[in-house]
């Protein structure tokens, strides 16, 4: 039979654009994510999903990569004395609007990430020991310090550098519109819609070489079961914190990998210091108690020994995460191995209550966010009934993420909870902005949710920050954890296990936080 020109054309053009959407599909990558995105200003919070999107967008001046300081904006840096350094730039490096990067725009970020309006999680904890950041010429950078600080240039892998052309005129809501989103990373801003996604195309003059997609779509499905369900039907091609009640089907699922990975991140409790009454704790008739109880260590140690932690692993967590006895894992800088696992035991948790004068127990109310923790909910709610169980009679309150990060940064609540990343791999990054005493003004405590104050604490963070000696500083921030874990500053409960899961023939490879980016995902050859 023959076929009509006309017919020839159309299947020329159909089989062409089959062939053109088929090299798009391949050249994009679409990714679900958990975390939610407070704003795409990268200096206003230190939270999970803003750091996540940020790396996309924006660079640092220095690399922490497999725990390994490399370089980033900065080509190399060294101590000039105990409070000065001196920093090389790339020169080779442009804003995506064209204009070049250089020591004035590092200068800026420095000065604009100190004191951000809005923020509830901030940076100024890293930047707290610089006195002065100046430019001594285009592609070199001067930090005078107002302490020796051998830790700097891993402080600085923490904050990511804006331009000053763009920033010293925009606001947050600038960047949340895409105006102000004039990075020097891996990816151009397209779109963003809050609460759902984040639109962006490769830079294909990025400095640090060609990235692999061409277009990345970052979903935020705050769901763990819609996530599996949208990798499953091909919604998408990657996600993040898998399920752990998905994780034997897309394990058994031949279109999907799963890659785990041990992580640094740590569930902790924070019990709130403020002295005086409380809404969230009361007697058993519900009276507001004129003293907080849990200023009494002997409660705190109750409330410790009266969680049976195991159980929480293995039957919430499902055994994707480890017991923890203190905020870093085993085999990280400043982990003290000294400190010993805490026991279940609830008859000493009831002896500890009664010495404290709580021989009938009290009321007590855990806060958690609904769309941020995996199994955070749920670990909330099985710590209430071991609590409740010794006497405590504990309930839990779950809301938003938006809701709970202010709050709970006000110390508003009894006991928060809180996953911290630990994402600079050692001990120190707790210290500085889970267990410092609050001080703004220095840039400490910014995460310390229940305003945990122990001077003997602070004075081993001053000592490990002026400490050049390696090991000499680590003795320090061992003993730091061994101070934290004899007051029950915060309560440890386990750490987590890093799960990704993606199509066949795509593979995860972590960084060194928990972070979810286009950069950790490569095609493979199966």
């Amino acid at each position: 039979m023959n076929r009509s020109p006309s017919f020839s054309l159309r299947a020329t053009v159909a089989a062409v654009l089959c062939a053109a959407a088929a090299v798009a599909s391949a050249q994009s990558l679409t990714i679900g994510f958990a975390d939610p995105l407070s704003s795409l200003d990268p200096q206003l919070n230190n939270h999970a999903g803003d750091r996540s999107v940020d790396l996309h967008f924006w660079d640092l001046l220095i690399e922490n990569k497999d725990n390994k300081l490399q370089p980033g904006l900065a080509l190399s840096w060294k101590a000039l004395d105990d409070k000065t350094w001196e920093f090389r730039l790339r020169r080779d490096v442009k804003w995506q609007d064209g204009k070049p990067f250089t020591a004035e725009d590092v200068v800026f970020s420095y000065q604009r990430a100190r004191n951000v309006p809005g923020s509830v999680a901030s940076f100024s904890g890293y930047l707290r020991t610089i006195e002065s950041a100046t430019a001594k010429d285009p592609y070199t950078l001067l930090v005078k310090t107002n302490i020796a600080n051998p830790d700097l240039p891993l402080n600085l892998a923490s904050v990511h550098i804006v331009s000053k052309h763009v920033g010293d005129k925009a606001s947050t809501d600038d960047y949340n519109a895409g105006r102000a989103v004039v990075g020097t990373g891996p990816y151009k801003f397209v779109s963003y819609t809050p609460g759902d996604r984040v639109i962006m195309a490769r830079n294909d003059s990025y400095w640090g070489g060609k990235p692999s997609w061409q277009q990345v779509n970052y979903r935020y499905i705050n769901n763990g079961p819609a996530r599996t369900a949208a990798l499953l039907s091909g919604d998408v091609d990657v996600i993040d914190k898998v399920s752990v009640s998905d994780l034997a089907k897309l394990k058994q699922s031949p279109n999907v990998s799963v890659f785990p990975y041990n992580g640094l991140r740590v569930m902790l409790l924070q019990p709130s210091f403020k002295p005086g009454p409380n809404p969230y704790i009361t007697d058993n008739a519900g009276k507001p108690l004129e003293k907080n109880p849990l200023l009494d260590v002997r409660v705190r140690r109750a409330l410790s020994l009266a969680i049976n932690r195991e159980a929480v692993v293995g039957r919430i967590l499902q055994n994707t995460a480890t017991v923890a006895n203190q905020w870093m894992p085993k085999g990280t800088f400043g982990y003290n191995p000294e400190v010993k696992d805490i026991a279940y035991d609830p008859a000493q948790a009831k002896k500890l209550l009664a010495e404290a004068g709580f021989p009938d127990g009290f009321k007590l109310t855990i806060h958690a966010p609904n769309d941020r923790y995996p199994q955070g909910p749920e670990t909330a709610q099985a710590v209430a009934q071991f609590w409740t169980r010794v006497g405590v009679k504990t309930q839990v309150e779950v809301v938003p993420w938006s809701v709970y990060s202010g709050r709970a940064n006000k110390n508003e609540y009894a006991v928060s909870m809180l996953a911290w990343g630990n994402g600079t791999g050692e001990a120190s990054y707790a210290l500085v902005n889970v267990l410092a005493s609050v001080d703004a003004r220095k840039g400490l405590g910014a995460s310390n949710w229940g305003h945990y104050s122990n001077p003997a604490v602070d004075r081993a963070l001053e000592e490990s920050t002026a400490e050049f000696d390696v090991a000499k500083r680590e003795t320090i921030l061992r003993r730091s954890v061994k101070l934290v874990s004899d007051d029950l500053g915060v309560l440890p409960l386990y750490h987590y296990q890093n799960i990704w899961a993606a199509k066949k023939g795509l593979k995860v490879t972590p960084m060194t936080s928990d972070r979810t980016a286009a950069m950790m995902v490569t095609r493979t050859s199966k």
